[in-house]
């Protein structure tokens, strides 16, 4: 796979990458049927250099990746625009994470519920004063579909970040035109 086209914004930093993947809130999980890419948004956590995400078993996305599990899911954050006198400088402060790797159901109980009690520490901290059990995990059923809650794991066979950090003195600021 090619590496980053644009190597002066390229990041190698680990820690940064995985600092970036553990705070963003939304990412995007990009699918193809064949024939048409299909692109969902989605809440996520990144746990021991994995990708996991939920939803209710069947629909398009879980029919797609049951076909086709080779996905790309691509987390990214805009800061602003950075301003330059030349228009043509002008340019974006922005990070993004690009992973390519093969969705897969997590089919073990034990694993399944460790990920939904991440995804819940992350998306609603302190707000349960119990943590999650096993057998929650295994009875429940949507009230919306009637159907369990399905867990996949993105074990990443390629990554690439990019990045243009904020320049605090050139960035926009609407009210100093």
């Amino acid at each position: 796979m090619n590496s980053v086209r644009y190597k002066v914004r390229e990041c190698k930093d680990q820690k940064k990458i995985g600092h970036f993947l553990r705070t963003s809130r939304v990412g995007h999980l990009g699918l193809s049927d064949g024939k048409y890419p299909y692109v969902v948004p989605l809440n996520y956590v990144w746990l021991n250099d994995k990708i996991y995400f939920h939803g209710a078993e069947g629909g398009r996305r879980n029919q797609i990746i049951k076909e086709n599990a080779e996905v790309c899911f691509t987390v990214c954050a805009e800061y602003g625009t950075i301003t330059d006198p030349v228009p043509a400088k002008t340019d974006t402060s922005y990070m993004s994470v690009m992973l390519f790797g093969e969705a897969e159901p997590v089919m073990d109980l034990e694993e399944s519920t460790c990920m939904l009690q991440e995804m819940m520490d992350k998306y609603v901290p302190g707000y349960y004063s119990r943590q999650l059990s096993k057998q929650h995990v295994d009875k429940y059923r949507s009230s919306v579909y009637g159907s369990a809650v399905q867990v996949y794991r993105i074990t990443p066979h390629h990554l690439t970040a990019k990045e243009s950090p904020i320049i605090e003195e050139k960035m926009f600021k609407p009210n100093s035109v």
